[in-house]
Order: structure tokens, then sequence, then C-alpha cells
């Protein structure tokens, strides 16, 4: 995996928001189910997960939208359970942002400050307005009428709207789903730019595991209204605790096998049709009956005719597909005793190879602690 374009400065580790056995029904649907974590002052947190996994509930709770029906929601370690989302200090940016289109930008902006009271005078709300335009670079456009703007610069009103008010905490409930791919990619490098430069905790919510990957400092996947894993993009990556988060964060090939030894953090496995291949084995666990990830750019391809180092596994498979992805050549493979798999190889090792066609027997290289034993899911 390429390291992630957001290099996490050293965060606080001091809580400022708290899930503590956080559960949420609507009638008989179970959204969320006993959420126990901590969420780290001034870190780019995001919840990731499918649709329908619990990552928006958890989000609305945070917000006050929602109430738990068990368990407790604390920030700066205070009980929200009876604080309305207008007295908690935080503010969320929706996912159609929910800007009022009759109203200008400077309108937008300052709208929640000419709600307070006591009231503001008139011309602090036009300093901190005429601020927040320039946090989000967009000076000259304060007067003009919100369908004047295009989807980023609406994004950036929806944030300039939010951050006006100093919350500790910035929500972010899928705000960049309606961009395409590259005005996405621009709006990521903002965020991350805007929050480094206030410093305050953003809380992100998406089903884009690279949007997520990219983004934070740590990440929150979540499946089935559970927590399965917490922890920064590389040790999801590098360490998934189960198989629902190594299929849902990159892409894995999974295999089953039987480990027959363990010795210093790696484990022997035979995979259905006897190879033998050395892991990571991390968990400690003393399953015999395992399953096995490995990610498709440690695996490399050969012909059948060259020889194969003594301490790697060769996995005879046939090529099925093969896919141009720029830097990466994709080629999906089938194996008789594995099934499918997958192996990524960079293109300038491609062309050394000259390539490989459909059809073509090749052997799948397997190094030495390559793979990784899986976890059993929750």
């Amino acid at each position: 995996m390429e390291q992630s374009a957001h290099t996490p400065k050293m965060r606080s580790e001091e809580a400022i928001a708290e899930f503590v056995a956080a559960t949420k029904r609507f009638g008989d649907v179970l959204a969320a189910d006993r959420i126990s974590f901590r969420i780290r002052r001034g870190e780019f947190l995001s919840f990731l997960g499918p649709s329908g996994c619990g990552k928006t509930t958890a989000l609305r709770m945070l917000a006050g939208f929602e109430a738990p029906t068990e368990g407790q929601i604390l920030i700066d370690g205070q009980e929200m359970g009876a604080v309305p989302p207008y007295r908690r200090p935080v503010n969320m940016v929706f996912q159609h942002y929910a800007l009022f289109p009759h109203m200008s930008v400077e309108e937008n902006i300052g709208y929640g400050l000419r709600q307070r009271r006591p009231r503001m005078a008139r011309a602090d709300i036009g300093l901190k307005v005429r601020k927040a335009l320039e946090t989000v670079r967009l000076e000259e456009f304060g007067s003009r009428r919100i369908w004047e703007l295009s989807g980023g610069q609406q994004q950036r009103v929806a944030l300039a709207r939010a951050i006006i008010n100093e919350p500790k905490i910035l929500l972010l409930d899928e705000p960049m789903a309606a961009l395409d791919a590259k005005l996405r990619a621009e709006m990521q490098r903002e965020l991350l730019d805007l929050q480094r430069s206030l410093g305050i905790t953003f809380i992100l919510v998406t089903h884009d595991q690279e949007e997520a990957l990219s983004m934070s400092d740590r990440i929150c996947i979540m499946g089935k209204g559970r927590i399965a894993q917490v922890g920064t993009p590389q040790e999801l990556y590098d360490r998934p605790a189960n198989r629902y988060v190594a299929d849902f964060v990159g892409r894995a090939n999974i295999f089953s096998g039987e480990v027959t030894s363990r010795a210093d953090g790696r484990a022997s496995v035979v995979l259905p049709g006897g190879q033998t291949v050395l892991v990571r084995d991390l968990d400690g666990d003393a399953r015999a009956a395992v399953e096995v990830a490995v990610r498709p750019e440690v695996l490399s391809l050969a012909a059948v005719s060259e020889p194969v180092a003594e301490d790697h596994a060769a996995l005879p498979a046939e090529v099925t597909h093969r896919t141009f992805l720029g830097d990466h050549i994709e080629y999906l493979l089938r194996s008789e005793n594995l099934g499918p798999l997958q192996v990524l190889v960079p293109r300038q090792a491609e062309r050394a190879a000259r390539g490989y066609e459909v059809g073509s027997r090749l052997n799948v290289i397997w190094s030495p602690g390559s793979g990784l034993v899986l976890g059993p899911d929750n």
C-alpha cells in the first residue's frame, strides 16, 4: 500500500469524546450495539463501513440528533444525555450541505451567529464571516447566491458555516459523496489543510475506503452496528483483525488453511492443494483451522519453467483476466485448489517480464511472511 498522503502529526492522547457502551435501537432494528471507544483531541477520525453498519447512527448520537437507547455519549468529560444538539460543542456538515438557496454566501455562513442570544453585534458577525470566507478561500464570493456556485464551492460554504461557531468537534456526514472523482480528491486535500490549520477534531463518516485511508489519523471500521477494529490506516491495512476488515480495507486474497507449526510470530499453514506457506501469526490464537489473507501486491508471477526459491511457495494458476491500471497491471487468475487469485504487478516489472496473456499457466509466488493469519470475526 502506498503511504497515506496524510502524514499524521502527534495527537493528544486526551479524549475529547467517548462512547460508553452506547446502544441504539429503532424498534426491532439494532443500529448500534454497545459501542465503546475514545476519540482523541485534535485527531482526524473516520467511521468506515458499508451502508447499514451503524456509522451514521454513531455520528448522529454524537451530534445529539439521536439519543442512545442505552449507554452514554461524553464530550469533554460531560455526559450529553440531556444536552440538545444546539447546545453541544459540535457542528455538522451534511451530505447535501443543507444551505439556504434564498440567502447569499455571507448570509448562509453567518446564519448560526445571527441566532445566538444575546444577539451579537452586526459588525462582529461581519468580521467573523469575512474570516471564515478567507479560511475556505471564498473571499470573492460573499455576495453570490448558493445556486451560482459549483459543488466544491458549496461544500466550502457549508464548512465555513460550520467552523464559524468554533466547535470543538466538526462532524462530516459523507460531505464529498456528490462530487466527481477529481473534485473529491481536491476537496480531500483542502479538508486536511483546513483541519491542520484549525487544530480541531474532525470526524468523517464515509463508505469510501480510499477516502478514509488517505485522510485519517485513525479509522473506526464498523459492521452490523459494532466496532470491528480501530487503528491507523497502516495498522488496518497491514494487520486486519479478521476477514471482515481484510475484505473491507484494500484488496486481499483470503484462503482457508491448517496450521502445522508456530514459532516467533510466524505460522506454517497448509493450503488446500497441499502447498505450505509461512505467514505472520500475530494474535497468538491456538486455532489449527485458520483463514489467511495476502495482499495482491505482495504476490508475484513467474512462468512454470522458472526456478522458485527454496523458501518460497509456488501456487499454480491460470490467467483469466489482465487489466491495465496505469502504474500497475491487475491479473486475475484461477487456481484449481484455491479458486480465484488477484495479483498486482508494477508496470515496470511487467515490462521486464513482457507480460502474460489470458490463458497462460503460471506460478503465483508467495514469499515467506507475506500473508497474515486472521482472527475470528466478531
